[in-house]
């Protein structure tokens, strides 16, 4: 998989020694004109950012890279992405690494190792003119080093690295090569099935199914039992002889981190 020749075809890449955020150069490459799929993979980042526009340490060696997706379609189906996009994550970790039973994936868009956080997705639209044109999807992993405790937001799950858990040193362009087929399968898998296929496999990797978590919107809290994700990819929630479907939240874990 980590092969060259198995690039997907029609996709482009770039790999460039520093830039601001990866995120930033698709937005500023899609307003120029891009039309078709781009793969940018930054060495380097100075502003990095993570959701709701939360800082993201980004140490040299690890992995920082946005997909340009050209996609029109309205916000639920772009969403689905977070999916496809965290099982190639998966599917490629577990390639350049042997080790299937140390990774799971946690909604909605979350990689895991060992039950520390190794990766995140970051979902963005870009439009042209008032309709969205493209999907910009930004994945960052901690290849080589994790951030400290204190550089992530309270309760947050502990971070880990693909090194320091495993030993196994992985440069970014390999985890590019290894990631690009892997997300183009998935992709191809969504758009041709539906997502039934995608959901499914999601499930057989998830984190915490079954058991209790706690979905937090902002100063508010639901804790239930995490039962399964729905067709429109939500997360339902059992808690007090009810289902709640939970369409976007930031998800703990009884063992997440204090502040």
């Amino acid at each position: 998989m980590t092969a060259l020749d198995s690039w997907p075809s029609g996709i482009d890449r770039v790999v460039l020694a520093e830039t601001t955020s990866t995120l930033d150069e698709a937005r500023t490459r899609f307003s120029a004109g891009l039309a078709s799929p781009l793969w940018i993979l930054a060495l380097n980042q100075t502003a990095a950012r993570g959701r709701r526009g939360r800082p993201w340490v980004h140490p040299r060696g690890n992995f920082a890279a946005s997909l340009v997706l050209p996609l029109q379609a309205g916000p639920q189906e772009m969403a689905l992405r977070s999916f496809t996009t965290s099982l190639a994550l998966h599917d490629a970790l577990v390639a350049l690494t042997g080790r299937a039973e140390a990774f799971a994936l946690k909604w909605p868009n979350d990689v895991l190792l060992h039950g520390g956080k190794l990766a995140g997705i970051l979902l963005e639209t870009l439009s042209r003119g008032n309709r969205p044109a493209a999907l910009n999807i930004g994945i960052g992993i901690n290849l080589a080093q994790a951030p400290e405790a204190g550089e992530v937001e309270a309760r947050a799950l502990r971070p880990v690295s693909l090194s320091g858990e495993l030993g196994v040193a992985v440069p970014p362009e390999d985890m590019l090569n290894a990631l690009a087929p892997a997300h183009a399968h998935w992709e191809a898998v969504l758009t041709t099935r539906g997502f039934a296929p995608v959901r499914d496999a999601w499930l057989a990797r998830a984190a915490r199914l079954g058991e209790e978590v706690t979905a937090r919107f902002g100063t508010h809290e639901l804790t239930g039992i995490f039962e399964t994700v729905d067709a429109q990819g939500q997360l339902v929630l059992s808690t007090g002889g009810k289902r709640h479907a939970v369409a976007a939240a930031d998800i703990h874990f009884g063992t997440d981190s204090p502040a």
